[in-house]
């Protein structure tokens, strides 16, 4: 029995837009875009579905709910991406009677969308909502990899059991203590020490996530890709911008990323080929009257629609002409680490000996993205943090 996609989404009400977006040939992205404005779209053949979740429980009295469709007020006035974009827009997720249903839907809808090797790019809705999206990879068989452009963490305190009412504040904590488990990481982007409560900031430690603070993210963005690489889930915290791009957010601060600082991360994902799901959260258009905030968040989700439309499935196999394979050899002898880069966009993995499969005592190398600044250490006889800690998580380091 096919899944009926029809009975999850209202279309989308694009009156506020004039004919000649929709013009063929006007080059406007709602032209090249197909969405469901009366019939619902067909999607095979389509890489990206973009998807609003216009509901927020824990702010009733908020403008939370009118988010995707004001994101799409400014996104389809855009000119279209350069590269082949094959992209749907669904509509608008029907909420459910309940925050849990709700994200059931949302979960449901992203798995399948997911088996169909179609990308959900969720507009939401408040940041709750990334508990629906994680849910889609249940029957994954892989752990995942989670990454946030956040100022926060998000970990809030423990909650008793599964049932508790989910807080914004605590859906990183619900993610990690949800059973069974499938994250293997979490990788903040973004935060801002004095936002996050210090016993939060060491449990980041403690659980052997990565985080990256602002001012190490401003100063040397390009070292955020290989994390961004690696992502198979990923979200944007409106709060993730300075208050003077993103007004429409209550919990933005005079500090934070500039609007272009968000689009080349989001360009980074867009390029990512094992990103599975992308959402973007907490924007309130009813603090953005003049749609700023709006622009700010369209203009990264466009460069997030740009680079998946210019993906270049680089990563290397085992017909390595494509790459130049590069050699080091820690200076305490016992460890040889194997770089790769690609001759087609510069990126870089490097080889990591990872745990035998049960019933062999073989090692096997895989292959995780990483960045030139590593080969440089490496190549120094250093160790470099990347390769440090993924050994940490398999307690494979002498």
């Amino acid at each position: 029995m096919s899944f009926d996609f029809n009975s999850y989404f209202s279309p989308v009400d694009v009156a506020w837009l004039d004919d000649k977006y929709f013009a063929p040939h006007s080059n406007y992205l709602a032209s090249v875009l197909d969405i469901h404005r009366t019939d619902f779209p067909v999607l095979e053949g389509k890489t990206l579905a973009i998807l609003g979740v216009p509901d927020s429980p824990h702010f009733p009295q908020s403008g939370i709910h009118s988010a995707p469709d004001a994101l799409r007020r400014c996104l389809y006035r855009l000119f279209r991406t350069s590269g082949d974009l094959q992209a749907v827009d669904l509509g608008n997720l029907f909420p459910g009677n309940t925050p849990e249903d709700t994200y059931v839907a949302l979960a449901d809808v992203c798995q399948e969308l997911q088996s169909m090797s179609i990308t959900p790019v969720v507009l939401g809705g408040s940041r709750d909502l990334l508990f629906g999206q994680y849910r889609a990879f249940e029957k994954n068989i892989h752990p995942i990899e989670l990454l946030g452009i956040d100022a926060r963490f998000h970990l809030g305190e423990a909650p008793p059991d599964e049932d508790y009412a989910l807080d914004p504040r605590d859906v990183l904590m619900r993610i990690v203590t949800h059973k069974p488990s499938h994250l293997f990481n979490y990788t903040n982007l973004g935060y801002q020490t004095y936002l996050n409560n210090p016993d939060e900031v060491l449990m980041i430690g403690r659980l052997l996530f990565d985080a990256m603070r602002l001012g190490d993210l401003r100063a040397a963005p390009e070292e955020a890709e290989p994390a961004i690489r690696i992502a198979d889930l990923m979200y944007v915290d409106a709060s993730c911008l300075r208050l003077s791009d993103m007004p429409g957010q209550p919990d933005s601060t005079p500090s934070g990323l500039f609007s272009h600082e968000l689009c080349q991360l989001t360009r980074y994902a867009g390029l990512n080929e094992k990103l599975k799901s992308i959402g973007f959260y907490s924007y309130d258009p009813a603090r953005d009257k003049q749609l700023l905030g709006a622009e700010t968040l369209a203009q990264a989700i466009w460069y997030f629609l740009e680079g998946h439309a210019h993906r270049s499935f680089d990563v290397p196999r085992k017909n390595q002409m494509h790459h130049i394979r590069y050699v080091t050899t820690l200076d305490s002898g016992n460890h040889t680490i194997v770089f790769y880069k690609s001759r087609k966009t510069g990126r870089w993995w490097m080889e990591i000996a990872s745990p035998a499969q049960p019933g062999s005592n073989k090692e096997r190398g895989m292959l995780i993205p990483c960045s030139y600044a590593d080969y440089k250490t490496a190549s120094r006889g250093e160790m470099p943090d990347r390769w440090w800690r993924y050994h940490q998580k398999h307690g494979k380091v002498d």
